[in-house]
């Protein structure tokens, strides 16, 4: 008998036997596992070894970018349908004949989904997938979690990953924490979400590039080249990044030192690891030959990025864009308290704030856009414990519609509990996920 007949049979006969009273227990409803909530709100991935005036933006001068002006309407997103299926034979494997800046245009509005499988340090002793993905204060992700980012509007999700957990000999991967993050990859493309994966801090072993390059690339090498045969039939909703911000070297060169001296080794480095991206990508064949691909910036800082130092990888396909990340101004989008390097701030939105926002907001569009260079600004937030729910959507919704407005994708680095309650499926703030959407819906 046809499957689907026999289903409708089954279906028939069980809702025959409910009605005859042979039971009224109640069905058992699908319990999810939660951890422990971090303690404090994270911007960015944690343990970073890189000093965190990385992300310092000087200011340059005023532009003649104009500032929000979206008319809030009602916008309405139903409810998605839970997929019953999502084996990867069952996934969409097409690779459409478009532009890379047309699948960037088409990936809308952003999520990350932070401080989960990037999750990382020596500290954790456990032995499986779920004691690093709920390390850092995220609940075991169900499928439900992931259809609710679709359910909020968002049609792209980031998933940054630290590869290195549960490694074994000569970097290999453990096979059982690769099918637990394709496990999630197959439950965002089932929702129809463009998903960015990619290799995040990982623990730090970037800063070794300096010192120990044929070690570091060795092992940058042979992690791409397991990833990339893993998803090599996945289709053209998944799109890889070479790497997240980790792409700098002070030992070599820093930005504040006022000095030429090892800019350009520094720069060198990072544009030998991205072409090294492309041609693992590319080798590897089925559809990773035609992927559109995500190349990271100088450590995906604005200004670093645009430098004439910055190259991009060379692409037989033509299909990467770039990757930065927009945290500015610092003491306001990551400062909950004094620091060293800054004073913590409360508000945000002054002319000057506006000027400088627009003026990195254009300097991308001139640099890349224009020249026909895709952008994914893969990371845009704010720390929000000392902010109003004002000053949230303030910045939230203005940096948003700058990067969108320009025809580049922004994604929101969000962790639990930040902007989306991962718990209850649903965005923190109302206000925000409305003026997000009617950002998304603008044309461009």
């Amino acid at each position: 008998m046809n499957h689907k007949y026999l289903k409708i049979v089954i279906i028939c006969l069980l809702t025959i036997t409910m009605l005859v009273g042979c039971s009224t227990n109640n069905s058992n409803k699908e319990t999810e596992e939660t951890s422990t909530k971090s303690s404090e709100t994270i911007v960015g991935e944690s343990d970073k070894s890189s000093d965190v005036t990385e992300e310092l933006t000087q200011k340059t001068e005023n532009s003649d970018g104009v500032e929000s002006t979206i008319d809030p309407s009602e916008t309405t997103i139903a409810p998605t349908e839970i997929p019953e299926v999502t084996s990867t034979e069952s996934l969409n494997t097409t690779m459409r004949d478009i532009t890379t800046m047309e699948l960037v245009k088409d990936m809308g509005m952003g999520i990350n989904l932070g401080n989960t499988f990037e999750a990382c340090g020596d500290w954790i002793k456990g032995k499986s997938p779920k004691s690093y993905e709920t390390a850092w204060g995220s609940p075991v992700i169900t499928k439900e979690m992931i259809g609710g980012y679709k359910d909020a509007g968002f049609n792209t999700i980031r998933i940054p990953v630290a590869w290195s957990n549960m490694m074994g000999d000569d970097y290999t991967i453990n096979e059982e924490y690769m099918e637990r993050v394709k496990t999630v990859v197959d439950w965002a493309l089932s929702f129809d979400l463009y998903v960015i994966l990619n290799i995040h801090w990982d623990n730090g072993w970037w800063e070794e590039f300096s010192t120990n390059y044929d070690e570091c690339m060795y092992r940058y090498t042979r992690i791409w080249t397991q990833i990339t045969d893993k998803f090599k039939s996945y289709g053209d909703h998944l799109m890889l990044e070479s790497l997240n911000e980790e792409g700098c070297w002070n030992d070599i060169w820093n930005r504040y030192s006022g000095q030429e001296d090892g800019k350009e080794e520094a720069y060198t480095i990072l544009n030998n690891i991205n072409q090294k991206f492309v041609d693992i990508v590319r080798a590897s064949g089925e559809n990773n030959e035609t992927r559109h691909l995500l190349i990271a910036g100088y450590a995906t800082d604005v200004m670093l990025t645009c430098d004439p130092y910055f190259k991009m990888p060379t692409d037989p396909m033509n299909r990467c864009a770039v990757s930065v990340h927009y945290y500015t101004p610092p003491t306001f989008a990551i400062l909950e308290k004094d620091a060293d390097w800054g004073k913590a701030r409360t508000t945000w939105g002054t002319k000057d704030d506006m000027d400088e926002l627009n003026t990195n907001m254009n300097l991308l569009k001139e640099t890349f856009v224009d020249k026909g260079i895709p952008v994914i600004v893969g990371e845009f937030g704010m720390s929000t414990g000392n902010k109003t729910e004002d000053m949230i959507l303030l910045y939230m919704t203005t940096v948003g519609e700058a990067i969108y407005s320009r025809g580049m994708c922004p994604v929101v680095w969000d962790i639990t509990d930040v902007f989306y309650d991962r718990n209850n499926k649903k965005i923190i703030y109302p206000e925000l996920e409305k003026q997000l959407n009617e950002i998304a819906m603008m044309k461009r």
